[in-house]
């Protein structure tokens, strides 16, 4: 049976990293969380030609959406009640 690791490298780093007896493969969680809360950081903060980042991209397009089910209330008449103060003769 073949082996799962390609590197030496990688094979005695894994074996290194403390925890095995206690935490088993959830021993590595700490490195996710911080690659996860680097990639955070980065969306929040790099812009792109300065003009485009995640979070403004991603506002943008809720306004953009908010904004045409506002215009479509608007604009349908079957959206429009009546109220049941108001009686016709």
């Amino acid at each position: 049976m073949g082996t799962l690791f390609y590197s030496k490298t990688l094979k005695n780093l894994t074996k290194a990293w403390p925890g095995k007896k206690y935490f088993g493969i959830y021993r590595f969680l700490p490195i996710f969380f911080g690659i996860g809360a680097t990639l955070e950081y980065v969306m929040i903060k790099w812009d792109f030609n300065e003009q485009v980042n995640f979070y403004r991209t991603y506002k943008r397009r809720q306004a953009s959406i908010i904004a045409e089910e506002r215009l479509h209330k608007l604009l349908d008449p079957s959206s429009v009640t009546i109220s049941s103060s108001v009686t016709r003769t």
